[in-house]
């Protein structure tokens, strides 16, 4: 449970906080995004742990309750010898544990406990796992940025990884961007580098809170890294974002320029100034806004969040860029996406689905479509593998096909 001082510092989640509680009650959290990377057994322990939910405050215990049970399995199992099974317990507790934090709105020492148990989980797993995964510190001015290196298999004598850069979004963290079981850049040869950038996972504990311009930063300091690692292919290295990522890995790709072969995002947060993220989307959002950027006080964050505008830095984009968008999104318009790909003269791709929300789970043309995964996975193969694409914007209907036209010239004033 967050203080009263947080359920008071967004006027919205005070006036609405009789409606989300009763909302938890009747209609249960959304699941599919904290889940998605430990498959459907994964599902089915949020779904355990969601079925006794009554109201917000219930979230993080229920998900810390079974998180507990999760990892009592994995240590029994590990005590066995099961290593194979006590791997993929360990993991789905680490993602428990990240859900539990997630509806804690400020730095407190539930938090901070959930955390350290998300780590332990996830560095056990990691210890176990049939593929090197290396925990790293990336420095980043005085402090320094966690990560997680995944290789897709142990290398050979003088083998070299193409890599792909993982930025996630406001709610998520490191451990959730790398899927336990078949993940679609590991499966096709790339390595993954999973990365807390500013306000993320254990970068806000560590006091890194997010600007409008710092996730640039971080970017550059994360492929330096990787420029350096003797297994990764330097000349090879591309940024994969979601939901906000689309926001963060685009600042990135401005600050990269050509020292990227592309990026890709999908779910849209690009709207300038945020309105739509601030004020009419559920204010949970805002309230974890505030607590990436160190906000207090909801008038001066409101002010603060005027500066995140990437039309500024569409000039500046080189690499092939490309986003996953559903035309319904309700985080941010797509046609503030629109307007962003207009002014961009970098080789670009949009791709639209009809009718689907943020996550492009939801309706017949995420439905009947290409997954976004998918999409994304093999356009940035191809993009490592220096394979040509032309420009052009996809519209993908009810039916799930796809109906493409060619971009023209960008248009570039500001």
């Amino acid at each position: 449970m967050t203080s009263a001082a947080v359920d008071r510092r967004v006027r919205r989640w005070a006036e609405q906080r009789a409606a989300i509680d009763a909302e938890v009650r009747d209609e249960g959290v959304e699941l599919a995004p904290k889940a998605a990377a430990g498959g459907l057994e994964a599902m089915a322990e949020f779904r355990l742990a969601a079925r006794r939910m009554r109201g917000f405050d219930d979230i993080h215990r229920e998900f810390a309750a079974q998180a507990e049970r999760r990892a009592a399995r994995a240590e029994a199992c590990e005590s066995a010898g099961r290593m194979e099974s006590a791997r993929e317990s360990h993991f789905i507790a680490a993602l428990l544990w990240s859900a539990a934090i997630w509806p804690l709105f400020e730095v407190n020492e539930t938090a901070a406990a959930y955390e350290r148990r998300m780590t332990h989980a996830y560095g056990r797993f990691a210890a176990l796992m049939d593929r090197p995964i290396e925990r790293v510190e990336i420095p980043f001015g005085e402090k320094f940025l966690p990560a997680y290196l995944h290789l897709p298999h142990r290398p050979a004598p003088g083998e070299r990884f193409a890599a792909i850069l993982v930025i996630g979004g406001l709610d998520t963290n490191k451990e959730a961007q790398i899927a336990l079981h078949g993940d679609r850049l590991l499966t096709r040869g790339l390595a993954a580098l999973a990365i807390d950038g500013p306000g993320q996972g254990e970068a806000l504990g560590r006091g890194i809170v997010m600007t409008e311009s710092n996730h640039g930063d971080a970017a550059l300091a994360a492929v330096a890294f990787l420029a350096r690692h003797p297994a990764i292919d330097a000349t090879r290295i591309a940024i994969r974002g979601n939901s906000f990522g689309s926001y963060f890995g685009t600042v990135a790709a401005a600050r990269l320029g050509d020292r990227i072969a592309g990026f890709a995002a999908s779910g849209i947060c690009q709207e300038p100034g945020l309105a739509t993220l601030r004020d009419t989307a559920p204010p949970t959002y805002k309230q974890r806004m505030m607590l990436m950027s160190g906000y207090e006080e909801e008038a001066e964050f409101d002010r603060f969040a005027q500066r995140f505008d990437l039309r500024p830095l569409a000039g500046s984009i080189r690499a092939p860029y490309m986003i996953l968008a559903g035309a319904e999104d309700r985080l941010s318009p797509v046609a503030a996406t629109y307007d962003l790909f207009e002014r961009i003269a970098a080789p670009k791709r949009l791709l639209v689905y009809e009718g689907a929300g943020h996550g492009i789970r939801d309706g017949a043309a995420a439905e009947h479509g290409e997954e976004k995964g998918v999409v994304i996975a093999d356009w940035l193969k191809a993009r490592l593998a220096g394979e040509p694409f032309r420009s052009e914007k996809v519209w993908i209907d009810a039916t799930g096909a796809a109906r493409a036209e060619p971009y023209r010239q960008a248009r570039l004033s500001a």
